[in-house]
């Protein structure tokens, strides 16, 4: 009794397990992607060549294990895919990792914030997420929405007094000081690449009803947003030394970016959008933007202001009651519709007839 209890637990939280572990993977992600660049990496070039690592890693399993299951690849399927690679890759990381050389780690995880509001409000427009105003749950999105907003304005608007360090730094980041030149320009990136994220988010809904291999579809928009990324870099990078690599800083970033982030981390994402929705995915970036905050000021001596800890308890208050609100949403039996109903009807009538 007791283990299948155990088990049945688990399976109800598999996909919040799944999702803090990869709000984890992102924590690491935004300082070892700012050392490399402090180091000398083009972002853009980063982006091709993680994507072109998560191609690689992913091909195999991609291939042997949905070789059954995989739907068959049409044209408007593959252009399908090839703007939801552009969404999610050529646009989305490209401007995200341009902005984070221009801002902070801090600033651009607590952004990352905005993705899940707008998230929900453009899948309630989809109606691909339900809401009721007539129950308290169909309020709480709401509230919860609009509150987690209010702290993400917080955090961007107000820094208030610097809490003071507990002790020196414990890593140094070589470079840090090259932040925050151009701070509006990267700001206006984060907005833009947020809002990019959030319509990948919904895509990504619609895409799977059609194309449900989540092995298949993180390679194919990891292979396609290579080259996208590829494209983009050499228009705008004429250097070809900007795409050397040593056995440095920027080759490991690139390791681990491309095969935990491009690779295992959007398959997870692609896994629980199926099971539980766009906007439940989007919902546990506030965890990254604590531990960022906190892995900042402990261990690498950032600042920390008052109004980033005061905009990050509203945000993670109002996300969590859109995750309070959105429980059970899944678990609501779906009426049947009309013609079911009646296809239902003439089933029972049959069955009584051959009764008799």
């Amino acid at each position: 009794m007791g283990a299948t209890t155990t088990t049945s637990t688990f399976r109800r939280f598999k996909p919040h397990l799944l999702m803090v572990m990869a709000q984890i993977g992102y924590t690491v992600l935004y300082f070892i992607t700012e050392a490399s660049f402090n180091h000398g990496m083009n972002p853009h070039v980063y982006i091709t060549y993680r994507q072109i690592v998560a191609t690689l890693v992913m091909l195999p399993f991609a291939y042997f294990l949905e070789r059954e299951t995989r739907p068959r690849l049409t044209l408007a399927l593959f252009a399908e895919i090839f703007v939801l690679s552009l969404l999610g890759v050529g646009l989305t990381l490209n401007m995200y990792f341009a902005s984070l050389k221009l801002t902070s780690p801090t600033f651009l995880a607590s952004m990352v914030n905005t993705v899940a509001s707008l998230t929900f409000v453009i899948a309630v427009a989809l109606r691909l997420e339900v809401l009721d105003l007539g129950h308290l749950k169909g309020i709480a999105k709401v509230l919860g929405t609009l509150i987690s907003l209010a702290g993400v304005m917080t955090m961007t608007l107000y820094k208030g007094p610097t809490i003071k360090n507990l002790w020196p730094p414990l890593i140094h980041i070589q470079g840090s000081s090259v932040f925050q030149e151009d701070w509006l320009k990267g700001s206006l990136l984060t907005v833009a690449s947020c809002v990019s994220w959030s319509i990948w988010y919904i895509m990504q809904a619609f895409t799977l009803k059609r194309y449900p291999a989540q092995l298949s579809l993180t390679t194919w928009m990891s292979f396609m947003g290579a080259a996208q990324s590829a494209v983009f870099t050499f228009c705008s990078e004429h250097k070809l030394s900007a795409w050397t690599m040593g056995f440095d800083i920027d080759f490991w970033s690139t390791i681990y970016a491309g095969i935990l982030m491009s690779g295992i981390v959007v398959f997870i994402q692609l896994w629980c959008t199926k099971q539980k929705g766009p906007v439940f995915v989007t919902m546990f970036s506030p965890l990254s933007t604590i531990l960022v905050a906190a892995l900042a000021y402990f261990v690498f001596g950032e600042k920390l202001y008052m109004g980033s800890i005061i905009g990050a308890v509203i945000v993670i208050i109002g996300l969590y009651m859109l995750l309070w609100g959105k429980e059970g949403d899944e678990e609501k039996p779906e009426e049947p519709c009309e013609d079911t109903k009646l296809h239902l009807q003439i089933s029972a009538g049959k069955d009584k007839k051959e009764e008799l």
